[in-house]
Parts: C-alpha cells; sequence; structure tokens
C-alpha cells in the first residue's frame, strides 16, 4: 500500500463547463503543447516483445490495459508495437517535410525567415536533422485497448447511507507516484467505499497535477453535435491533436472520438488529410484492425500508390493472419498480390476490380502514348 502524506477531501459537485468560445484558447494551447513535444509526459515505458522476448522502449503516456479475455476482444497493443508493423506503418504514413514543418495556428508570431550559405556536407547535415526531428513530430500516437472503468468496492457501510447528498473522494497527492497508480477511492452517498472511475481519476489527478493543454472538464467540442460540425469542416488533425493532449489512450472517450474522426475521414475518402501526420499510421491501424480498407486501397489505385496498396494489405495479414489472401506472398508484382486479396477478403470487390482495370486501361495508353512520341522523334 501507498504510503499516504496528505489526505485531499472534497465534495464533489456536477457543474457545467466553459463557454464555446473557450474552443479557441483550446486549440491554441494545444498546437503550443505539440510544438513543444510535450504531447506524452515525460514518463516512457517498456512494453515487452512476446514473439522476439525483448523488452522495446516506448515513449508514451503511461496506461493500464488488461490482457484480452474472448478471441472478439483482443488488445491491438502487442501488434501495434511490434517492430514489423511499426515499420509498415511509418512508411505508410509517407514524410513531407514541407507538411511537417507547415505553418501551424498556435497563436505565436512568425520568425522571419534565415539565409545561411552552406557547404554539400552542411546542407547533408542541416537536411538530416530536419528529418530527424520531422521524426519525432510524427511520433504516433499509441493504439492500446480501452480500460475496463469497472469500480472496485472496497466495502459498503450501511450506517454512511445518506450521510451526506454529495460523494466525498480521497485523494493521495503523494509525490513521485504516476497518475495512473496513484489511490483514489470515494464514498458515495449509499455508503459505498470504491475505487474511482476513469472520469474522476483525470478530474483529480489534473486538479492536482495539471498537464499542459488538458482541461478539468472535456471541452464542448467532443460533443457529437459540435464533433460533426468540426468533422463537416474537415478539422481532423485538430480534433485528434486535441484528443491526444486531453484524454489518456485507454479511455472511453479517446476511443469515441478517435473512431468517429477515422470512419468519418474513411466514408469520405479524405485520407491525404491526415498523410504526412502522426495520425495516418493509427488510422491506418484502426481500418486493418477492423478489416475494413477498400476505401484506402481504392485512393490507393487512384493516386497509383500500388506499393503503398500492398504494405496496408501487409499490415492486414499482419492483424488477420487466417484470412484467405494472407496465403499469397508479395513476389513484386503490385497488382497480383492486390487482385489476390480483392478476390478472397475484400467488402467491395466490384469496384476494386473496376479500379485495377481502370488503372492497367490507364498504364497501357500511356505506354501507347510515350511510344508514339519516341517513334515520331525516330526513337528505337
Amino acid at each position: 500500500m501507498h504510503v499516504w502524506t496528505l489526505y485531499a477531501f472534497l465534495r464533489v459537485k456536477a457543474y457545467c463547463t466553459g463557454k464555446l468560445g473557450k474552443m479557441a484558447c483550446t486549440g491554441i494551447r494545444v498546437a503550443r503543447v505539440l510544438k513543444n513535444n510535450t504531447f506524452f509526459s515525460n514518463l516512457s515505458g517498456l512494453l515487452l516483445n512476446p514473439s522476439r522476448n525483448t523488452a522495446v522502449l516506448i515513449k508514451y503516456r503511461v496506461f493500464s490495459s488488461r490482457p484480452s479475455e474472448t478471441e472478439n476482444d483482443r488488445d491491438p497493443a502487442p501488434l501495434f508495437f511490434n517492430k514489423e508493423v511499426q515499420d509498415l506503418l511509418k512508411t505508410l504514413t509517407k514524410v513531407d517535410l514541407k507538411r511537417v514543418y507547415r505553418h501551424r495556428k498556435d497563436g505565436e508570431k512568425l520568425e522571419p525567415p534565415v539565409y545561411k550559405f552552406m557547404t554539400d556536407d552542411d546542407l547533408e547535415a542541416a537536411l538530416n536533422e530536419a528529418k530527424a526531428k520531422a521524426d519525432l513530430r510524427l511520433q504516433m500516437p499509441p493504439v492500446v485497448k480501452k480500460i475496463n472503468d469497472t469500480p472496485n468496492i472496497l466495502s459498503n457501510d450501511h450506517a454512511l447511507q445518506k450521510h451526506d447528498t454529495a460523494k466525498f473522494v480521497f485523494t493521495d497527492i503523494t509525490y513521485g507516484i504516476s497518475n495512473v497508480d496513484r489511490f483514489i477511492v470515494v464514498r458515495d452517498p449509499d455508503g459505498i467505499l470504491r475505487s474511482a472511475d476513469a472520469r474522476e481519476r483525470h478530474r483529480m489527478n489534473q486538479i492536482y497535477f495539471p498537464l499542459e493543454g488538458r482541461e478539468v472538464d472535456a471541452p464542448k467540442l467532443f460533443q457529437e453535435e459540435y464533433l460533426m460540425d468540426l468533422l463537416e469542416r474537415e478539422e481532423y488533425e485538430f480534433i485528434l491533436d486535441l484528443a491526444c493532449v486531453q484524454f489518456e489512450p485507454n479511455d472511453p472517450e479517446y476511443h469515441r472520438v478517435t473512431e468517429t474522426v477515422y470512419s468519418y475521414v474513411n466514408n469520405m475518402k479524405h485520407f491525404n488529410y491526415l498523410r504526412s501526420t502522426r495520425h495516418f499510421g493509427p488510422l491506418a491501424f484502426h481500418l486493418a484492425w477492423k478489416g475494413n480498407i477498400d476505401n484506402l486501397i481504392l485512393e490507393n489505385i487512384q493516386t497509383s500508390r500500388l506499393d503503398d496498396a500492398v504494405l496496408l494489405i501487409q499490415l492486414y495479414h499482419k492483424i488477420h493472419p487466417t484470412a484467405k489472401s494472407a496465403e499469397t506472398k508479395f513476389e513484386g508484382d503490385e497488382l497480383k498480390f492486390i487482385q489476390s486479396f480483392v478476390d478472397n477478403d475484400s467488402n467491395n470487390r466490384n469496384t476494386l476490380d473496376l479500379a485495377i482495370k481502370s488503372y492497367v486501361n490507364l498504364e497501357n495508353a500511356k505506354l501507347e502514348v510515350n511510344e508514339g512520341i519516341k517513334r515520331a522523334h525516330g526513337s528505337d
């Protein structure tokens, strides 16, 4: 048990969140948090890779998850942190330095550009430094299982029933304890003493140990009506950035918000809005986890990204090793590999078949045009 150096005794009353006008200020704070690379706290965690029997250092805010108990309730974390899966997701993200270093609306004044004369060696070193910083900015939010938010009943004291109309929250505010392990219990008006649920833990931790950019009460923009308005305005990255700052990665609210955004992006086929951001990898993983990669494959075919389509199908096979198309190994023929997935595991086979035929016809037409140009110039 923890040694309690101080009890925090609070009467908890419900109250409304701030005005909706706080959304703009919240956005600026979140942008600053991301710019300062405090997307996650300074805590790090060791995740054991069972397939390799090694420990992998992952920088992320400490979270709690339990092993899956049923086949339909698997924990995605071991797969997500698998080295091969991480390599696939990073390759799919496509690092575009112009997009990574684009101007963000963080409320800060733009600094004038600095021009320098550089040798080839200096230029190469500067580019390598920029790429290293880009990799840090593109660090993907972890994909983990939702926490089991069922409170643990510690005791039921009938003598305390109706002693008060408010809950009493007891918080151990000892320094040096992680927010996940901090001991927080609640005495309900009916006399039950229980562990705090996820929302109560969030409030107490944020009151005593506030994290930059995080609110005690979730901003209203996460409510359904305001969230849909932001989605219609295509503010996908803004929503996901704010969700990462406001919630822990195992919070049910984080899962609800991110899955809503991913579903909307998938339905609208707006994948390029998140490409070359830290959220594209989790988006691709989510779609593969749900077995719903048809729209992303279609977009890859229509934009001549066959290599990305191959990587996405390989990711699908990693997550679903028993899929029929998993028996087909990639041997260099991209169209053949994609066609195998379409024939065996696609949910929208007709559309993908037409897309493949259109791609082949377009490539043949380009080939004929190029050969005609060569003949016109007298080339063999």
